[in-house]
């Protein structure tokens, strides 16, 4: 039996690019019904982040021309993963695989993490066979970010970014996890359901510009860290425990200096001593203690992640509006 395939893509400001990429996942699709791997009833989601540009219009033109596409609207921004799952929330079928829109994810692994899922598989991860098209500054900050997230403790995929399978037994499990501060790339391997990798050359993109500057990276980056480890709160033990100890040498030593030699400076040491030392360490304490107290506030609020400000599709695809 041909399973339903639903594949969900976030947009935010792609009206450059949604045309190709409506082309390519509809060629791919074909391709798959063909092959009788997917069924026909099959669905490319479209997943408007409160876009800037024509986004929304270039999604509702493709929609009402006919074809395999739904599409979705937030009533605002809500960032890439919000979007990411607002779009597999609604999305209907067997399996769902999520796609950034700039088209340099290679959609012919679609193919294979689809066998993958008839062999077992829940989750498929899509794993970068190399970084080449990346610039050197974004292979070393990648690669930077798995090792931190490794050295915290967080379960993470080495090189997977999005773009993933997930059978609805897994997307089903996923809507139980209820936290605001939302980071897919960890929370997916916690549900520790059979998962599988397929290995793709990543492309350069299409058009457009990349939707992750430094400042969102830095972002996310916190955002993981926070969400799943608590190693900063440890860290700041430890960083206590090495400045007092640093605090207790120096102090022996200005006493020795003080007692044994003619050439201390009276009360140098009693005021820089104190301000350099302790000052330094509550800051950086009051730092990682804030951004944890920060994230406890905003759990505590409960607020939905996204909010469906409109779903355009064909009388006969119309989707019940939800929230998460």
């Amino acid at each position: 039996m041909t399973k339903r395939i639903a594949i969900v893509v976030p947009c935010y400001n792609e009206e450059a690019v949604l045309e190709e990429t409506m082309r390519v996942l509809q060629n791919e699709l074909n391709r798959l019904i063909e092959a009788e791997k997917i069924s026909s009833d099959s669905r490319i989601y479209f997943v408007d982040d409160g876009s800037r540009d024509r986004t929304w219009q270039v999604i509702d033109a493709i929609v009402q021309r006919g074809g395999p596409a739904i599409g979705i609207k937030l009533s605002r921004n809500r960032g890439h993963q919000n979007a990411l799952l607002a779009g597999m929330w609604l999305a209907e079928g067997d399996a769902i695989i999520s796609i950034d829109a700039d088209l340099q994810d290679d959609v012919t692994a679609i193919g294979r993490m689809i066998d993958e899922f008839d062999r077992g598989s829940d989750v498929v991860y899509g794993i970068r066979s190399s970084r080449e098209t990346d610039t050197y500054f974004k292979r070393v900050t990648a690669r930077s970010f798995y090792r931190l997230l490794a050295l915290c403790g967080v379960e993470t995929v080495y090189d997977h970014a999005d773009y993933r399978l997930l059978s609805r037994r897994a997307m089903d499990t996923i809507k139980q996890f209820r936290e605001v501060n939302l980071y897919l790339r960890g929370i997916v391997p916690l549900i520790g359901f059979k998962s599988s990798t397929v290995e793709y050359d990543r492309a350069k993109r299409f058009a457009g510009e990349s939707k992750y500057p430094l400042r969102k990276m830095l972002g996310l980056a916190i955002e993981a860290i926070t969400s799943f480890s608590i190693a900063p709160l440890r860290a700041i033990s430890c960083v206590g425990f090495l400045l007092s100890s640093m605090s207790f040498t120096v102090t022996f030593w200005v006493l020795c200096v003080r007692l044994f030699t003619d050439r201390a400076v009276p009360g140098w040491a009693s005021t820089a001593l104190p301000i350099y030392f302790l000052g330094g360490l509550q800051l950086l304490s009051l730092g990682v203690l804030g951004e944890y107290i920060g994230k406890i506030y905003i759990e505590t609020k409960a607020r939905p992640r996204f909010i469906v400000e409109a779903v355009t599709s064909r009388s006969e695809l119309a989707l019940p509006v939800e929230q998460g």
